[in-house]
């Protein structure tokens, strides 16, 4: 599918520019989610994402003047029908408590407003209170839990929804 120039065009948000990720960001990416879980999301996974039409991958990045931008974090969502599923927030953890995953989820979420969704959703770790009041900040409400649904660590899942 033919992407929307506008929609590969880096955007700055709280000092930071957020793009589209391109192949050629895989291995600084790769990086990052290693930093950030303990089990990240693989090559393969990320590269079947980017072919998708409905997914999109977000960079979160740090302009520096003399060498190239420094990555922060990402978002990894979907868009379907009217719905905007959150997957993956990352931020790499030398840059936590920066605004890096607010930057994206806003971006994410004005995103989902321009297609006109109705409903975003996203599934969080039980014990990520950062995260969790970070997407009650945005208007998500928890709905239900998801019993071990991270399965390595035996951890649930708490299903949290954003009415547009």
């Amino acid at each position: 599918m033919r992407r929307l120039e506008e929609d590969m065009a880096p955007r700055l948000s709280h000092g930071f520019s957020i793009r589209r990720m391109t192949m050629d960001d895989l291995a600084a990416v790769m990086a990052l989610e290693q930093a950030a879980f303990k089990n990240p999301w693989s090559a393969e996974l990320l590269k079947r994402e980017l072919e998708h039409e409905w997914s999109t991958i977000l960079l979160v990045e740090e302009p520096r003047e003399t060498v190239p931008p420094l990555l922060l974090g990402l978002a990894i969502f979907w868009i379907v029908h009217d719905e905007v599923h959150v997957l993956n927030v990352a931020t790499a953890p030398q840059h936590r408590r920066r605004g890096v995953a607010r930057a994206v989820m806003e971006e994410v979420l004005e995103r989902g407003r321009g297609r006109r969704c109705s409903l975003a959703t996203l599934e969080v770790r039980k014990s990520n209170e950062a995260a969790i009041q970070l997407y009650r900040s945005f208007g998500f409400r928890p709905v239900g839990i998801r019993p071990n649904y991270y399965a390595d660590e035996r951890e649930d899942a708490v299903v949290m929804v954003l009415d547009f």
